[in-house]
């Protein structure tokens, strides 16, 4: 199937978006750096000069201009096609910091990299056509379809359940509680952010959708899913390792959000088997790919520390890394602001 001009569109707007925002977070934790060097007191301990630095500004404009190309990506691209690509700004912040901060990435580093590079590489050329979209009513009977309104009652049936029933008994036990609300519930964000984006891009086409209440109804999806979202993604990165938090989260909320896409604007109607399987047979190289750099990534930040404990005996040493991750945790603790804040970008789309 050949690569429609939207696609291609997307495809950049998605690779420009992963560029930008792995690079911001190089950007800004040398910005954090400096400030830290000049102030004498760390952001991981409260100190807020990072504010009067420009280079950490300079960072910050540049994830904001990588968030707004990823908005727009999806207004070009199915989901399908834009949300894997989000693990490629993981290769380039590692890349980067390879480079720039010293950190090095070893073997194992890079073979997580190529792995991402090639699943995205099998998505990319499998990618589903979209159907042309004239107006957000035309979105709006979409959503309301049987099937995708079963998946969102199916949702938010277990999101309620999650929160009222599992959350206080095993939230701080069972890192799927904490990052299943979040995957659920940014599946439906994605959606309602790929009917906001196509809604604006109609809108300055000449076609104006911000006349008809359904376009506010999805902006007032989006808000309520990110709030939501985020509040207990940062409940998940401050109870459980980060290295156990972000490939779980970033593995479900990429299959979620496929789903819904693929239940919503039936992505993969009219491509034949072989097409949909090479898109699946990509997306787990992708995954695959994305856990290999978050573990080498987690390994390599902790390695040094871990090392002090060499001469300890093992079954203390067992004791201080296992439950939830509490050793590398506290590490965490430690660690610049922007160090966990990249892996929640990751989640996001």
């Amino acid at each position: 199937m050949g690569f429609s001009q939207d696609n291609l569109k997307g495809f950049v707007l998605a690779l420009s978006s992963s560029a930008f925002v792995g690079a911001s977070f190089i950007i800004k934790k040398k910005g954090l750096r400096r400030a830290a060097a000049a102030s004498g007191v760390r952001a991981g301990v409260g100190g807020f000069s990072y504010l009067l630095e420009p280079l950490w500004w300079l960072g910050m404009i540049t994830m904001i201009v990588g968030e707004v190309a990823n908005f727009v990506a999806y207004a070009f691209a199915p989901a399908v096609l834009v949300t894997p690509l989000g693990a490629l700004s993981i290769i380039v912040s590692a890349v980067l910091a390879h480079f720039i901060l010293n950190e090095k990435l070893h073997q194992l580093g890079i073979l997580g990299c190529v792995m991402c590079i090639a699943g995205s590489i099998v998505i990319v050329i499998h990618a589903p056509q979209e159907s042309p979209i004239t107006s957000v009513q035309e979105i709006w009977s979409m959503a309301t379809q049987p099937a995708f309104l079963l998946y969102v009652g199916s949702v938010i049936v277990l999101v309620f359940i999650m929160i009222f029933h599992f959350a206080p008994q095993c939230g701080h036990s069972n890192v799927l509680v904490f990052t299943g609300i979040c995957s659920f519930m940014g599946s439906l964000s994605v959606m309602s952010v790929k009917a906001v984006g196509t809604a604006l891009k109609l809108t300055f086409e000449g076609n104006n959708q911000l006349l008809y209440p359904e376009t506010w109804f999805f902006v007032f999806i989006v808000a309520t899913c990110v709030i939501t979202q985020m509040n207990y993604l940062n409940k998940a990165l401050d109870t459980f390792n980060t290295a156990v938090v972000s490939p779980i989260y970033y593995v479900m909320f990429t299959s979620l959000t496929i789903l819904a896409s693929v239940i919503m604007f039936k992505d993969w109607d009219g491509q034949n088997v072989g097409s949909i399987i090479s898109e699946i047979c990509g997306f787990i190289v992708v995954l695959s790919g994305t856990i290999v750099l978050h573990t080498t990534r987690e390994f390599e930040r902790s390695s040094s520390f871990r090392g002090s404990y060499a001469s300890l005996s093992p079954t203390l040493s067992a004791r201080l890394c296992n439950g939830n991750g509490e050793f590398m945790k506290h590490e965490e603790e430690n660690l610049l602001p922007d160090e966990a804040v990249f892996f929640q970008r990751q989640e996001m789309h």
